[in-house]
Formats: C-alpha cells, structure tokens, sequence
C-alpha cells in the first residue's frame, strides 16, 4: 500500500519534530524541512535514520524548492514561522518577512498542485482583547504599530487571511489552528519561551526572573496533544476553511508558574521581578490573559488534553535535567 505523503516545514523544530514523529506513528511517508534557524537537527534523532522521513535544509521562501517538495506530497503542515518574543522584539523585519513571506510561497504552491494545506497560527492574534475565553471568531485587538511585539501577531492574522482567501477564491482546503503556549520536551529558551528557561534556571538554583509582575495568565499545552489534534484535524472532514484553537483551560500566572516550577525542582531559586522595558530595552505590551475556547476542536475531532500541567512539567523537568547532566 502506497503510504500518504506529508510535508512538515520548520519539522526540526520543537513543536514540528514532534508532528513529524505523530506522521510517522499514522502510517504517512514524511517531508520535513527547516532552514535551521531556530529549529535543531538533533531534535530529529528518533527518526531521522528512518527510510520514510526525509529531511531538506532550505527556506520556505525558495519558490523553486517548495514547488518541487509541494507537488510530491499529499498535505502540507505549515509551521514554519519567526517565534518567540525576544527574536520578535530584536529583529521584526525579519519576523514580518519570514511569516508573510513564507506562507505566501507555501499557499501559492499548494494552490498551483491543489494541496491540503494546515497553517499554524497563534493566540497572539486575538490581541489584548478581553472578553475570555478566546472564541474563534472574536474580534483582533491589538497594541500600537511602535511596539514591534505586535509584528508577529500581525503577521500570523495576515497568514489567517491569506489562507483563508485562497479557500474563497480557489476553494484551496485550507486549516487554520491557533496554537496556545505549547510546551514539553526540546523546547529551547533561547528566544524567550518561559517554562525552559524557568527549569533551567530552577534546576541551577538560580534567580528566577519574571518579566512585568507576575500576573499575567497564561494556560500551557503539552506538545503531544497538540500535535495529535493537528494531525487529526487535517484529515478530519469539514475541517477547511474554518480556524480552531489548540490548547489547555487550565489557567495559571507566570508567577504561579514560578512557585510550581520550584517546587517541582526542590530549588532553593528566588524569584525576581523585571520591568518589560529593562528585560526587552524598550516599552513592551503584553497580554494579561490568554484562555481557549475549545468548544469547536472537541466538536469536530473530541479533543481533550491528554496530560495536566503537573504532569508535563515533570516531563519537561526530567528531559533538562538528563540535557544538563
């Protein structure tokens, strides 16, 4: 039996590796490619030997490339994207370009060979909106243009809105998912993601440094379960053109984050506090809450996180210790 052929591009990241390893587990021959910039290759050590996964270091936005990687597969999963928030702050040029950039030249591809494509977006795009939880039609609202932390939330909604054209104008089967903090092992905090940069810290003994006071809320989803729900929802029916969100209601402040964080680590950290204009050098705007709805993903593919935040964080505390030792 011919195995279906996907397309992962960013597959060397945390979350990507990941669906790449779901793919494999389903039964699918598996494309993966990923200009490295953020993404690592040995997060690809489980599968990289195997005889159905290939790995292309390239750009999303080599036209001629994704043309050739587009047209020999079945589905695309786009995840490919400028992340986390210190490289958004230090270089937004290229988080504006690389998003926009990169999903223009993947939707135009797909639409040229008629591909399924799944774009990842992010709960970033619903702004500081504060009517909770987010639904997925609620209305953006976001900060002033002089706060390039917006960039990258503008740019994932154009991302939607492209996507979303194509599925209009050309009937292209295009899945949106808004992904909400998702974390577990590989995970990096070299760009700014909290929770590994928290253990580290804590698995040190250091200080901990939380940015702004502590209370802004954050729900914080285990990878595996994101992965699965994306799998399933780019085979699922009814699923094109419409955009669904992937996460955890389980809310928690960053400082309670922090608290959980070091006991969980029997650290003897203390915690500090760090104004956001001395921890990125210029004013910052954040969210204060971020909590799903999820009443869409559970109606069309029963989602249910697999795994509380406990239960994650011992995962991910376990995985950097064995990095560290």
């Amino acid at each position: 039996m011919i195995k279906p052929k996907v397309l992962v591009t960013g597959g060397a990241g945390f979350i990507g590796s990941g669906l790449c390893e779901k793919l494999i587990a389903d039964g699918n021959e598996v494309v993966a490619i990923d200009d490295l910039s953020t993404g690592k290759l040995s997060n690809l050590d489980g599968i990289k030997s195997n005889p159905v996964f290939t790995f292309v270091e390239g750009s999303v936005r080599d036209e001629s490339l994704m043309k050739t990687l587009i047209k020999n597969c079945d589905t695309v999963y786009h995840l490919a994207a400028a992340v986390g928030v210190n490289l958004i702050v230090e270089k937004p040029v290229h988080t504006i370009e690389t998003n926009i950039g990169g999903t223009e030249v993947v939707l135009a591809a797909a639409n040229k060979f008629g591909k399924k494509v799944l774009i990842t977006s992010t709960s970033e795009v619903y702004g500081k909106n504060e009517k909770v939880p987010f639904c997925e039609d609620d209305d953006t609202v976001l900060g002033s243009t002089r706060f390039s932390r917006w960039s990258y939330a503008c740019s994932k909604a154009i991302d939607e809105f492209l996507g979303f054209a194509y599925h209009r104008q050309y009937d292209l089967p295009v899945i949106v998912v808004r992904l909400f903090n998702t974390i577990g092992p590989r995970q990096t905090g070299q760009y700014g993601m909290v929770v590994p940069r928290f253990v580290k810290w804590a698995i040190k003994n250091e200080p901990i440094s939380i940015y702004g006071d502590g209370k802004q809320s954050r729900c914080f989803s285990y990878v595996g379960d994101v992965v699965d729900a994306m799998a399933r929802l780019a085979q699922a029916k009814n699923t094109a053109g419409k955009v669904f969100n992937i996460g955890s209601q389980e809310e928690i402040t960053i400082e309670q984050l922090a608290d959980k964080i070091i006991a969980g680590t029997n650290s003897k950290s203390k915690k500090e506090f760090i104004p956001y204009e001395k921890a990125y050098g210029q004013a910052f705007d954040d969210m204060n809450r971020r909590l799903p709805c999820l009443e869409r993903i559970k109606e069309a593919i029963g989602f249910e996180p697999s795994k509380n935040l406990d239960d994650t964080l011992d995962i991910i505390i376990a995985d950097i210790r064995t990095d560290l030792e």
